[in-house]
């Protein structure tokens, strides 16, 4: 029986890991739910799976729920300090860090820091302390398996390989629901127009990076840190089937590449039960029956984000923070109406020419290099 903490339990992510655990309730067993202000789902949850300890980010959030919960024997609790306290518990095995935003990051520090291996999901850990988190992984001997279906796919294509003879990573991206649009018609795209991936079923804020290629960009950054290779040796490409999730090109000229249907599941499975494979319930892809899959180069013309994304990487100390930092709230902005769809690279832009990077930043200046970025972004559009 494997103990897991699930972090972000009321997101994508999350709910789809509880599925995983539903379906495998034999061998994985919950000992922590946290989320940010979800109650209602987490009292499902929580009366569910039935975990000692349940933490909410948002503290008033924290009270409504431990009344939900009263008389259950379920332990509430509110704040970071309560992520930190159900990362850090004394059975967990493995924390899923679900998280959306800057919120993983010291839980994630702290789980490590315990001895839990950990299935990582939340971007942000890796974009802003990349530097800290991997040595980490390395001086506790714990273990990091990626549930981002890219590198879980990279990470499949390298297992049982010579790590020294890899040419370069090819990470496919689907283009989103906008790669086919013109730079007009991106300036008059809508909320519910970047919400309709063709491929993947994600939460809003992914949705909108993937929309914006943002989110690829992201990819790229936390591939440098996975898997220890530079910028120039990672080769992005758009394949609109999203059937090919990512491959490795080898010095022999091999590409050994995973395939399989947009289904997250498989890589949240693979993560909890590496390196066993149990039997998943995803649809089969019929190689016959695939007419043609099909690649483009991404334009960071028309989606500028994507470029920024590199430029914040090649700067490196803390402005792959200002950049994501930037992101986050430009989308929010953009999700409640209060800004246009190509407004948001424009203020990753402002932020990236505002904030200053700080190098090698502790998590402390992480932290404050988001305040930063995300004020210079409210600021940049009058919020």
């Amino acid at each position: 029986m494997k103990n897991i903490v699930v972090m972000g339990s009321t997101g994508s992510i999350g709910t789809q890991t509880l599925d995983i655990v539903r379906r495998h309730g034999d061998e994985l067993k919950v000992s922590a739910l946290c989320a940010n202000s979800n109650v209602d789902l987490m009292t499902k949850q929580a009366l569910e799976f039935k975990p000692k300890l349940v933490a909410m980010y948002d503290e008033g959030a924290a009270q409504r729920l431990s009344g939900a919960l009263a008389g259950t024997g379920i332990k509430v609790r509110g704040g970071m300090d309560a992520l930190i306290e159900a990362a850090t518990m004394d059975e967990a095995q493995m924390v899923v860090t679900a998280m959306v935003g800057m919120i993983g990051i010291r839980p994630t520090v702290a789980a490590i820091e315990a001895g839990c291996d950990i299935a990582l999901a939340n971007k942000e850990t890796l974009v802003c302390a990349g530097h800290i988190i991997m040595p980490l992984i390395k001086k506790h001997g714990v273990k990091l398996y990626p549930v981002d279906s890219e590198h879980s796919a990279i990470f499949q294509s390298l297992n049982g390989e010579d790590h020294s003879a890899v040419e370069k990573i090819i990470l496919t991206a689907s283009g989103g629901p906008f790669r086919n649009k013109s730079s007009e018609e991106l300036e008059r795209m809508t909320v519910e127009d970047a919400l309709k991936h063709p491929n993947w079923t994600m939460g809003a804020k992914i949705t909108v990076d993937s929309a914006t290629l943002v989110n690829k960009g992201l990819e790229v950054m936390e591939a440098c840190h996975l898997f220890s290779v530079g910028l120039d040796d990672i080769e992005v490409v758009i394949h609109p089937q999203s059937i090919i999730h990512s491959a490795v090109m080898y010095r022999d000229g091999a590409i050994m590449a995973q395939l399989g249907s947009p289904d997250m599941r498989l890589p949240i499975q693979y993560a909890l039960f590496y390196p066993r494979r149990p039997y998943l319930d995803t649809q089969r892809i019929d190689l016959v029956g695939l007419s043609s899959l099909t690649f483009e180069k991404p334009d960071p013309v028309r989606f500028p984000g994507f470029s920024y994304a590199y430029e914040a990487a090649r700067k490196g100390g803390s402005m792959p923070t200002v950049f994501n930092a930037a992101n986050e709230r430009a989308v929010a902005l953009f999700l409640k109406g209060r800004i246009g769809f190509m407004d948001i690279p424009r203020l990753i832009r402002t932020a990236m020419d505002k904030v200053e990077s700080v190098p090698d930043p502790t998590v402390d200046e992480i932290l404050e290099a988001e305040k930063m970025a995300a004020d210079a972004v409210d600021r940049g559009c009058g919020a």
